[in-house]
């Protein structure tokens, strides 16, 4: 094992031990990061949260007055919470050729491959620079990274095009879809079950509407819009939570449901709220204000986040592919940072990273071995392009 390997696994354990869930802190990891660089003559920028103990990261390794790669990946990981792991999930361990711990694969082995390479690039001479960037709370919604990208919009130079280490198997990732969530609050009138005709029952109301969300759902993949290059080729929608109810003999006065819309990146997800919200208002709240005029529905639009499309010719997809030596593409259901980058600071983006998102978010998340060494060897060819010696 090489000096840089090395390092990367060394990185990694350190990185694995910070619990940086996204209801936590990021800070000791991000100072960690700031203070490694520092040791090796590298300035970087925080972007604070101010109103959460959180931050982003940005710094640029070689010549300043020129557009360069950025490598992107979130610090945060999500909760281990009710999993059942096998091991402590904020230590590290190998097994079986697998690294094991919470953020191996999702996504701090590709950050722990970028900071391990920062001394190689420095020492051969950068002629092309490479910008880190480091973000928080992309798990619950790409979050923080939209200040980042408010840094980044006020640039003198800003980054040519950036790679965004997402598991991905070292396929290059050209598209992913976009994402909406509502949260819906159902306001019923409650009554005794057994005069359940003069209660207005949000339960069920909060049925209907669901039933006809899963009715879209159908409708959307039977027409479309298609793109057979997806994993799932066309946009879905999707109820994930619903709570409502106090007891059996009382006509419930509250439900709350969640759903959310992924949408292809061409598709505009719109219209189908639309047809949500008048669905409701003009097919169920007159049935329900008949009974009372204080029922109804309440619609709050919570994360959204754009999808990415790349042309399959665009500069960043030749160099990710010769990076990672093929010459095929795929597009993803998950979402990422990089439909912001691409829309918000008009930036190339392409997905690309070691480990697999089967393996993310799951209890005993790994980073198989001949993963890293793939991450590794794609970020040696890129030290290849860009250093000047």
């Amino acid at each position: 094992m090489n000096a840089t390997a090395t390092k990367t696994r060394e990185l990694m354990e350190r990185l694995v031990a910070f619990d940086t869930t996204s209801r936590e802190s990021n800070l000791d990891l991000i100072h960690f990061v700031r203070d490694y660089l520092s040791g090796l003559g590298v300035e970087s920028t925080l972007i604070q949260d101010r109103s959460e103990p959180k931050a982003n990261l940005f710094a640029t390794i070689g010549p300043q007055d020129r557009p360069g790669i950025m490598l992107s990946g979130h610090t945060d990981v999500v909760p281990v919470d009710g999993q059942d792991w096998s091991s402590d999930p904020f230590r590290m361990i190998e097994k079986g050729g697998r690294l094991f711990g919470r953020g191996t694969c999702d996504m701090k082995g590709f950050i722990a491959i970028a900071l391990a390479h920062i001394p190689e690039l420095l020492g051969r001479g950068l002629a092309t620079p490479i910008h880190l960037a480091l973000s928080y709370d992309e798990e619950i919604g790409c979050l923080g990274v939209r200040h980042l990208i408010d840094l980044i919009n006020t640039l003198p130079v800003k980054p040519r095009m950036a790679i965004i280490g997402e598991p991905t198997e070292m396929q290059v990732i050209v598209a992913h879809k976009g994402k909406t969530d509502v949260t819906v609050r159902v306001r019923g009138y409650e009554c005794h079950s057994a005069l359940a005709p003069d209660g207005v029952n949000a339960v069920q109301y909060a049925a209907e509407l669901i039933s006809h969300i899963s009715g879209m759902a159908r409708r959307v993949a039977a027409d479309g819009p298609f793109d057979d290059e997806f994993d799932v080729a066309h946009g879905t929608l999707h109820t994930g939570l619903v709570q409502g109810g106090t007891a059996l003999n009382i006509v419930p006065k509250d439900c709350r449901f969640e759903f959310e819309i992924r949408n292809l990146p061409q598709q505009d997800p719109q219209p189908l709220l639309d047809e949500i919200y008048r669905f409701a208002a003009e097919e169920l709240e007159p049935r329900m204000q008949a009974v009372h005029p204080d029922t109804g529905f309440d619609f709050d639009q919570g994360v959204q986040y754009p999808g990415l499309d790349m042309r399959p010719d665009d500069e960043a997809v030749t160099l990710v592919k010769a990076l990672a030596g093929q010459n095929s593409h795929a597009k993803v259901a998950f979402g990422t940072e990089g439909g912001l980058f691409q829309q918000d600071a008009q930036i190339p983006c392409v997905i690309c990273g070691p480990g697999s998102i089967a393996q993310a978010h799951k209890p005993d998340e790994y980073l198989a071995l001949d993963q890293l060494a793939a991450g590794q060897a794609f970020m040696g060819r890129l030290a290849d392009r860009v250093c000047s010696g």
